[in-house]
């Protein structure tokens, strides 16, 4: 399988929106705000989309994952590894931030993968349910 790592375009907005397990009014409308924002970026082969990322630069000024969304077809086949890791050289800073639910064991064992490490948590975002943030550094210190 020959894959694709790119910014989308406008053209993408619906196809994303078909993988998207959320599939709100509302997050079309991020989708749509993260396009125009060059923020959202795809994974893709054949024609298809296997997954979605958006990083930002509003967190502190650092490098931001706001969303990974695999298509359900294709999880747990490493699309999230590879997407993590472009999205990583896409940042503008060296350090880069992301969350998850703290109920979401699957994205927090992807995360601990591909080097993020937890770096503290939010409560009351979500009820009974923290929003664990983790940390990547590209520069590693001895």
């Amino acid at each position: 399988m020959n894959i694709n790592f790119r910014l989308t375009t406008s053209h993408d907005v619906s196809a994303i929106f078909l993988i998207d397990t959320v599939a709100t009014p509302e997050r079309l409308l991020e989708i749509t705000q993260w396009v125009k924002q060059n923020a959202c970026f795809v994974l893709e082969a054949n024609d298809e989309i296997l997954a979605y990322g958006v990083l930002t630069h509003h967190f502190y000024s650092h490098g931001f994952i706001e969303l990974l969304m695999v298509n359900n077809k294709y999880r747990r086949q490493g699309f999230g590894h590879i997407l993590i890791n472009k999205l990583k050289e896409q940042s503008k800073t060296d350090k880069i931030f992301t969350s998850t639910n703290q109920s979401n064991l699957a994205t927090q064992k992807l995360l601990e993968k591909t080097g993020f490490v937890p770096s503290g948590y939010i409560d009351n975002l979500d009820d009974n349910d923290p929003e664990l943030i983790y940390y990547y550094n590209r520069v590693k210190t001895i």
